[in-house]
Parts: structure tokens; sequence; C-alpha cells
């Protein structure tokens, strides 16, 4: 037997609120200055956090990365994004990091997550 899939609602943004958005990002690739891919993860990520916030992303780049993208975006994840968005729950790094209660370990590395970058159907 074959487990539903779980139909969840995203608010769509409205059309002033994807003109800002282009308008964010044509402003952030005209400024931007290095390696072309460093810019399409960076806005994958503006892009992705509002889906699975702050959390997911955390849990599947280093902080490195993650203070190389917030600077390119001009932005700190945890103020732009939500804790956990509406498809976080896809995210196997943080159902796992939710069932042990250690998220700051995993976070560190002190606890392994195994395929912490896969997401479920």
């Amino acid at each position: 037997m074959t487990k539903a899939k779980r139909k969840v609602h995203i608010d769509p943004i409205d059309e002033a609120q994807a003109a800002a958005l282009m308008a964010r990002v044509d402003e952030i690739a005209q400024a931007f200055k290095g390696q072309i891919d460093e810019l399409e993860s960076a806005l994958g990520v503006l892009l992705l956090g509002r889906l699975f916030g702050w959390k997911v992303l955390v849990l599947i780049h280093n902080k490195r990365t993650l203070r190389k993208y917030e600077e390119i975006l001009g932005i700190d994840i945890r103020d732009a994004f939500p804790e956990e968005g509406p498809l976080a729950h896809k995210s196997l790094a943080l159902t796992a990091v939710k069932e042990i209660g250690e998220f700051w370990k995993a976070v560190s590395g002190d606890v392994k997550i195994e395929n912490r970058r896969t997401l479920a159907q």
C-alpha cells in the first residue's frame, strides 16, 4: 500500500511581490563580480529559502558557503526566511534532526545526518 502524497498549500506571491523579487534578482546579478556558479547557487538560496526555511539551508550548506551566499544576496537568512517553510517536511535532514532533537549539534557536525541533502517525496 502506497502512502498518499502530502499536498501542502504554498501561498503564491502576488504580482507586485513577483516584480519586486525579479527586480532584486536583477540588482544582485548586475552588482555581482565572481564565479557565475556562486551567483546561481546564491539565487537558488533566495528562491528556495521561503519554501524550505533557514533551518534546512543551514543543514545542507556549511557556514562558510552560507555566509558567501548571504553576502552575495545582501541578507541574513535567519531574518529573510522563516525557520521552517511549507516544504520543510520534505527535508530528510530536518526530519532526522527533529527525531533526535539535536539541531545545532547536527549543524556543527557533532551528529552525522545521512542523506542530509535529500528531499523525500
